[in-house]
């Protein structure tokens, strides 16, 4: 499991919590159990419960939900772990209703909604008539998922779509019950600051429920000074450029999905003498990913061009470490040696997986296209050219380069200045369609809506004077031994991280019209905290601030508010939670819709 403590806030209670309510639930369930899962919730759960947990507690089986008849299984308890959506309860009562009423003993139903039970759905399985078959039906409250020592995730793929387009607020009751945990178990935050539509939501609900429930005052001693909730559409800018973190690179280029990473696995095969490559591995590689990993905690947060000294360095020092076998001579010193070979071994393993990961990477970010898209990416940026049809993004749809990356560029140059004039919009947008289809119309629809691509409204570009006021765009960017946020982006400042990093000093107040020309209110609240739980702050004592990210936060962001983190100077450390882990691909990806040609 990943270390769970960064600094002073050690996360590991809220991992026990959720195993804690995870195991009441199974021995409610007595005897023999199977369990039925939504595919989805199987990554995020393992984060959770290990399988020897669920073994423990008398699970014998395992099995994905789909329609049909249940696998055979001599069990007792089939559990339905499931997410409260309608086209899942179709399938349930499909299982329930084939199952052969016939056998016996006969097999008892529960089902266990994640993370929240829904009238709706219930109501959905009455109307089939199979309400009444579920013995147990629960909840579990698997808000905020532990996904390292300083980051939590909701794991809500669609929040920012629901939120954004569909004015479906689920997303954001969900992270309030979330931080409502976190503060049963941390203790009541004092300061909240906010900035954005949502932020505004979710701090009212939180307030809500804190008057609602009076028993949430607990007497626990505050471990986070700080919330800062933003909304993503305040910056939309940041997912949409590449991340150059080695961390934001593997996301961009492979995916990390719940931790783990599938990458192609001839760079991992063990090279064999004199067979030629026969037999190379077709399965991809999976590895797990996060800060329990030495070597990984060390370079993950790195811009990319900064990785490749450190694994040479390392090298040398494994190397050396494995030759002093040579100089063992007494008794004491070969054990001495053989004591610290499984970490040596460990270490060496680790340093040929990133050895092979950074190897892969480099074929792409070397490559011209990676180079072009950059460089048109990082004008934007600066503020070069937005406001005309760009040469490099003509050429790509020309030669019909994925669609993905073209909306991401498009979206970029509209970001970058503050909408399209209207000539401009409608031309990318007719090579769009009639490049890629017009199926395509709805997604062109969908980033207009969400603000991603849209015509300039007020008649002038205000990216200009954000740009400046914030120092988003940094000329002289040190990748080696950064001493700013924007070495993430090589260039670029995130908006986001810069917005923490003044709010930490020296406050909002110095950036007030700034703020009133990004989206959505910028507020602060304050909460009651008991007599006698009041901070009297040692010398020397970092503030702890959790940032809240309500749409989606990307490696590089995380990368930026750790570094901040770490400065000698800064005073603040920074705790991440977010809706999704995003990059600019699976977040378009997520706005993305496809006509259905239509059946006759």
């Amino acid at each position: 499991a990943a270390h769970l403590s960064s600094g002073r806030v050690n996360l590991t209670a809220l991992r026990e919590a959720g195993r804690r309510e995870l195991r009441e639930f199974l021995d409610k369930c007595a005897g023999s159990k199977a369990i039925v899962w939504d595919e989805y919730l199987t990554g995020p759960f393992g984060l959770i419960a290990q399988y020897s947990l669920l073994k423990e507690h008398e699970v014998e089986k395992m099995f994905t939900l789909k329609p049909g008849r249940l696998p055979q299984a001599d069990v007792k308890n089939i559990i339905f772990f499931v997410r409260p959506k309608l086209e899942l309860m179709d399938i349930i009562t499909d299982n329930v209703l084939r199952e052969d009423r016939g056998r016996s003993p006969q097999r008892d139903f529960h089902i266990l909604f994640v993370p929240r039970r829904s009238l709706l759905c219930e109501q959905w399985l009455k109307e089939q008539g199979v309400l009444g078959s579920f013995i147990h039906r629960e909840q579990y409250s698997l808000d905020l998922i532990p996904f390292d020592g300083d980051l939590l995730s909701m794991e809500s793929e669609s929040a920012f779509k629901e939120c954004y387009l569909e004015s479906d607020q689920t997303s954001l009751y969900h992270a309030a019950k979330g931080l409502m945990t976190l503060q049963a178990l941390y203790g009541t935050i004092p300061q909240i600051f906010g900035k954005g539509e949502c932020a505004r939501h979710v701090a009212n609900m939180m307030i809500r429920m804190k008057r609602e429930f009076p028993g949430s005052q607990n007497s626990i001693f505050p471990v986070f000074d700080t919330l800062l909730l933003l909304d993503r559409n305040v910056d939309l800018l940041t997912p949409l450029a590449t991340q150059l973190t080695y961390e934001g690179l593997i996301d961009e280029i492979y995916g990390i999905q719940n931790t783990y990473v599938k990458l192609p696995p001839e760079k991992f095969a063990p090279k064999k003498q004199g067979e030629g490559g026969k037999d190379l591995p077709t399965e991809p590689k999976k590895l797990q990913l996060n800060s329990a990993e030495e070597l990984y905690a060390e370079i993950r947060d790195k811009n990319f061009n900064a990785v490749g000294s450190v694994l040479s360095k390392k090298a040398k020092i494994i190397s050396a470490a494995f030759e002093e076998r040579h100089h063992a001579k007494t008794v004491g010193e070969i054990k001495q040696f053989v004591s610290q070979l499984p970490h040596m071994q460990a270490a060496r393993s680790s340093l040929a997986n990133h050895t092979s990961i950074a190897e892969l990477i480099k074929d792409i970010t070397t490559s011209e296209d990676f180079f072009d898209n950059l460089t048109v990416e990082q004008e934007f940026m600066s503020g070069i050219d937005t406001d005309k049809v760009n040469n490099y993004i003509e050429d790509c749809i020309a030669q019909k380069h994925p669609l993905i990356k073209i909306l991401r560029l498009v979206c970029l140059q509209s970001v970058c200045n503050s909408g399209l004039k209207q000539k401009v919009l409608d031309h990318y947008k007719r090579e769009i369609l009639q490049t890629y289809g017009y199926e395509h119309l709805l997604t062109l629809n969908n980033l207009e809506k969400a603000g991603l691509l849209k015509p300039q409204t007020s008649g002038r570009n205000n990216y200009p004077t954000i740009r400046k006021t914030l120092r988003l765009w940094m000329d002289d960017v040190n990748e080696q031994n950064p001493n700013d946020i924007s070495y993430v982006y090589s260039g670029y400042a995130p908006l986001s991280v810069r917005l923490a990093q003044l709010l930490a000093r020296p406050g909002w107040r110095s950036i007030e019209e700034v703020l009133k020309m990004l989206p959505g209110p910028h507020f602060e609240e304050r909460q009651q905290l008991p007599t006698g739980l009041q901070k009297k702050r040692q010398h020397g004592e970092n503030r702890v601030t959790l940032v809240f990210f309500l749409g989606g936060v990307t490696y590089a962001e995380i990368a930026a508010l750790r570094f901040l983190s770490q400065m000698e100077d800064g005073g603040t450390e920074y705790v991440i939670a977010t809706t999704k882990l995003i990059n600019g691909t699976s977040w378009i990806k997520s706005l993305m819709e496809k006509l259905e040609p239509a059946p006759f």
